[in-house]
């Protein structure tokens, strides 16, 4: 037989429940909290259902959907002597955040699900709320409800949203017999790869039939990959189901062939539809504004606007030129334009898309304008800002927005962390990037390989090879940047044998190299001098794996070929090449090779070639001039100098950097604006004098011609890297690494004056300049004197 049917009781007076469905109709009736409380308040007076569950569950699901206060949601509840459970679970799926006691004494399912909502609204990935997530988990176990599917929904998107996706993957595998449902929380919360991998097996299973979020979410995940015949698939069993028409599943295979370049199949789609939407226009124009057609972007928004359609923030957000926005900076005016006259400035959408376009086209102090006047700054919005800084070499800056944002308690996530790791890698702070590292353990924040590799590059760039090496050793998943980097960090530290050695390593495990693969190993090969296999490396580059070299690409060869005194094979290697191949740095190369083979005939030809291209350099005046002094033609060396100063060029003084503790240390040349400077340089006198009588020799011939040979030793003597050393013998403890960071390439008098300094004093000394790193060790260095 049946169960018997729950019946509320009903009050006297009130004859077959027409007051109560009065009272519930006024409640949903009620458009303000104002209307429920003046209910309530007649509720009470007149003694009518102020102690009924049934309605008072109604009133306060009512409450929270006008957005009531939580306080007053509490307090209604807690007016209840005796709730019940439908009542628990009302309050359970309005609050924000977990209630652990409104759980019992008795809990269902609806219970479970609700309390995994209530938090996954309001949780983060810190380490509170995921003990809470798993406490709760635990509970639904030991009650039994945890491989309902309703719950294990629940628990999985809480999961999810914690960004424990192994967790979730874990709920979902105790469910014997997953619905449609269950598995559209997992498909929409897996990586893009793994969500494909598992549609699969949910098709090839077949106990559950996949419906239009199904395909959604599976269009989204082929879409962010680009996987175009994945995508082509799903739209295949999308037409054979019948679910192809779907609004949600047409939008998502436009956005599936604009992502993966095919804008006449996504425009197709569109013109197909009887009634676009703005969700369907919004997908096109953010299509065409992918693929750099902001023409067809900026017409098809016109024509939006046009049909009567109100512009909502998804619209602008696709409309701004973000992935194409050289050339357009008018467009990007008008469009802020618009944005603050349709008052969308204040959505953060928006404002983080602008704030992106103005960082891309290195308008920094709008980006700031815009980010600083959001009232409300959402994780993206910092990371458009950091990541901006970082980009355009502001990193102080960028740092220092992280830093702020760790005083206002706002946590990172991977993209945070890979931002100001780069700036931390760009500045050379090793300090900085400790710290960064530290937060990343604190924070427990996901190790994926993007955090992984930009700790690579951090350590490898700020000069702890051994630490880079062993986080790239410690990676489960290494993807084709990830070797690049460690690649890369052999490299710019002279060892090329160990890059090759890596590099092969990374083809016999199938990793496919891309140009910046080659461009890595290349440079390694320039400056640990392999020239035979550095050609081999460019030969399979351009003629197995087809790929066209780059400028970058042509500069390493020259640089390669100069370096080991092979100029005419470089000049004649440039000359195999076309213009647009060919630009300032592959010319600045074969300059400085010329530098240090004195070589002065070519280095006029690549000089001539350098006034052409980059006339405001003044770097390539100068090694003119210096190479002509070194040669004693002093007069031609007037001319070079005499034209730059004609210019009015202005050569980038040298500065050097020393982190003494966490505090950096910026040294010119010359400098006397250090409080310590009267001890450094009497230190330095003392230093340079044990250096003598070991057998230094100050280099003194790119110094200026005019002045005195005693003069030229001391300009020579209080360059910037010569005091940051001095500072840094007497701020350490003996036998303490010494780390400085110079903004230009290291001088022949400086490179010499270090290898004898590391002899006297018995220490390591590490020397980034604006080319490599060198590691001076018992009078010699790591570069083998070719840098």
């Amino acid at each position: 037989m049946p169960p018997p049917r729950l019946a509320l009781p009903t009050p006297a007076g009130d004859p077959g429940g027409a007051l109560r469905r009065s009272y519930l109709r006024l409640v949903a009736l009620s458009s303000t909290p104002r209307h429920l409380d003046q209910l309530l308040a007649v509720s009470l007076a007149s003694g009518h259902y102020a102690l009924d569950p049934a309605p008072a569950t109604a009133l306060l699901l009512r409450y929270a959907s006008l957005r009531a206060p939580h306080a007053h949601l509490l307090r209604l509840f807690r007016a209840f002597p005796r709730p019940d459970r439908f009542l628990r679970n009302a309050l359970l799926r309005s609050l924000p955040s977990l209630r652990p006691h409104l759980l019992f004494p008795c809990p269902d399912s609806f219970s479970f699900a609700f309390a995994a909502t209530s938090l996954a609204s309001s949780c983060s990935s810190r380490g509170d709320d995921a003990a809470a997530a798993r406490a709760l988990h635990a509970l639904a176990i030991a009650a039994g409800y945890a491989t309902d599917t309703f719950v294990a929904s629940a628990l999985a998107k809480l999961y999810f949203k914690l960004s424990r996706g192994d967790d979730a993957r874990k709920v979902f595998d105790e469910v014997l017999s997953p619905d449609t449902i269950l598995w559209n929380t997992l498909l929409a919360g897996l990586p893009c790869s793994e969500a494909l991998e598992a549609f699969m097996r949910m098709v090839k299973a077949g106990r559950v039939q996949p419906d239009s979020t199904t395909l959604a979410s599976v269009l989204r995940a082929a879409a962010e990959v680009a996987n175009m015949a994945m995508g082509r698939c799903v739209h295949g069993y999308g037409v054979k189901c019948g679910l192809a028409e779907h609004e949600h599943v047409v939008t998502g295979l436009m956005s599936l062939y604009a992502k993966c370049g095919d804008m006449n199949c996504a425009r197709c789609l569109f013109d197909r539809m009887k009634d676009p939407d703005l969700v369907a226009y919004n997908a096109l124009i953010s299509g065409y504004s992918v693929n750099g057609m902001v023409e067809s972007s900026t017409e098809l928004f016109k024509e939006l606007a046009a049909s009567g359609w109100r512009p909502n923030s998804s619209t602008l957000v696709a409309v701004i030129p973000v992935y194409s926005p050289f050339g357009h900076e008018l467009l990007a005016r008008c469009l802020h334009g618009f944005v603050v006259k349709a008052r969308l400035d204040a959505d953060a959408l928006v404002s983080t898309a602008l704030t992106t376009l103005y960082c891309r086209l290195n308008n920094m102090e709008s980006a700031r304008s815009m980010f600083d006047a959001m009232s409300e700054k959402t994780m993206e919005s910092w990371n458009a800002m950091i990541s901006g800084y970082a980009q355009n070499g502001l990193t102080e800056m960028a740092i220092e927005l992280f830093q702020q944002m760790q005083a206002l308690n706002v946590q990172p996530n991977p993209i945070t962390i890979s931002s100001t790791l780069s700036a931390c890698a760009q500045l050379g702070a090793l300090s900085l990037g400790k710290w960064v590292h530290k937060i990343i353990a604190k924070e427990n924040l996901e190790l994926n390989v993007y955090v992984m590799t930009a700790l690579i590059d951090m350590y490898a760039k700020c000069g702890s090879l051994a630490e880079a090496r062993s986080i790239f050793d410690r990676m489960d998943n290494k993807n084709v940047v990830s070797w690049n980097a460690i690649i890369s960090g052999y490299g710019l530290h002279g060892q090329g044998a160990e890059a090759l050695k890596l590099y092969k390593t990374m083809l016999d495990a199938h990793i496919l190299p891309t140009s910046s693969t080659f461009l890595s190993v290349l440079y390694a090969c320039s400056h640990g001098g392999l020239v035979d296999e550095g050609r081999t490396v460019f030969r399979v580059m351009t003629n197995e794996y087809r790929i066209t070299p780059g400028i970058e690409h042509c500069t390493c060869m020259v640089d390669l070929l100069g370096r080991a005194g092979k100029l005419k094979e470089a000049f004649e290697f440039i000359s195999e090449f076309p213009k647009s191949a060919i630009g300032p740095g592959v010319w600045g190369a074969l300059l400085g090779a010329c530098m240090v083979h004195k070589d002065s005939d070519l280095a006029k030809l690549a000089s001539q070639k350098l006034f052409e291209l980059d006339p405001e350099n003044a770097g390539y005046y100068v090694l003119l001039s210096n190479l002509y002094t070194s040669k004693k033609r002093y007069s031609e060396a007037a001319v070079v100098r005499q034209e730059a100063n004609s210019r009015k060029l202005v050569k980038t003084p040298g500065c050097t950097l020393i982190e003494i503790g966490d505090k950096p240390h910026v040294f010119m040349a010359g400098d006397r604006v250090h409080p310590e400077s009267k001890a450094i340089y009497s230190y330095l006198e003392k230093l340079t004098a044990k250096m003598i009588e070991a057998g230094y020799q100050p280099v003194t011939e790119a110094a200026l011609y005019d002045v005195e040979e005693e003069e030229k030793e001391h300009m020579v003597k209080v360059h910037s890297e010569k005091l940051a050393i001095a500072f840094g013998l007497l701020s350490t403890e003996p036998g303490t690494e010494i780390r400085i960071i110079k903004n230009l390439r290291v001088c022949l008098d400086c490179h010499n004056a270090t290898k004898f300094i590391s002899k006297v004093t018995q220490r390591l000394i590490v020397v980034r300049d604006a080319s490599r790193f060198h590691h001076f060790r018992d009078g010699v260095c790591s570069c083998g004197d070719y840098w």
